[in-house]
C-alpha cells in the first residue's frame, strides 16, 4: 500500500507541475471517460473472468484507491503531451513510451501486492494499452469537436 499512495502523491504531483496543455472540459471529460472505460474493463475482465484484480479477488473497496488514484492522473499525462501533430512515427514511439511505462508501472504494482494477475499476462497489456491510449485520444479530439460546434 506505501507504493501506491507515494506512486499517488508523485503522479499527482508531477500533474500540479507540468505545463497543463488541456482545458478543464477536456480533464473532465478524460477523466470520467476513462474511469468509466476502466470500470468496464475490469467489470468483465476481473469480476467475470477472474483474469487480474487488485488486492484481492472480486469486489474491493481498495480497488478504488488505484482507480481514482492512479487512472486519472496517467490519463491526464498521456493526454496532455500527446503529439499535437498526426505524425504516424512520432504518435507511434510516444506510444510505445507509454507502454513500456504502462508495463513497468503494472510489474511494480504486482510486485507490491497491488494488483495480481491470474491467468492474465503482462504481454497482454503490452498489446491493448496502444488502443486504449488511443481510445482516449479519439475522446479528447471528440470532446473537442463538440466543443467546437458548440461555439
Amino acid at each position: 500500500m506505501v507504493f501506491l499512495i507515494i506512486s499517488i502523491i508523485v503522479l499527482y504531483g508531477i500533474c500540479f507541475f507540468v505545463t497543463r496543455r488541456l482545458t478543464w472540459i477536456e480533464i473532465l471529460t478524460i477523466t470520467w471517460f476513462g474511469l468509466y472505460f476502466e470500470t468496464i474493463t475490469d467489470t468483465y475482465l476481473d469480476l467475470k473472468y477472474d483474469l487480474y484484480g487488485y488486492f484481492n479477488k472480486g469486489p474491493d473497496w481498495a480497488s478504488l484507491i488505484p482507480l481514482f488514484g492512479v487512472f486519472p492522473p496517467l490519463n491526464y499525462l498521456i493526454m496532455n503531451f500527446f503529439p499535437a501533430k498526426n505524425e504516424v512515427a512520432r504518435i507511434t514511439i510516444y506510444l510505445l513510451a507509454w507502454d513500456a511505462f504502462s508495463i513497468g508501472y503494472e510489474l511494480l504494482t504486482i510486485k507490491y501486492g497491488v494488483f495480481y494477475y491470474n491467468g492474465w499476462k503482462w504481454w497482454y497489456s503490452a498489446i491493448v494499452y496502444p488502443p486504449i491510449f488511443l481510445t482516449l485520444w479519439y475522446h479528447l479530439k471528440f470532446t473537442r469537436l463538440l466543443i467546437k460546434k458548440r461555439k
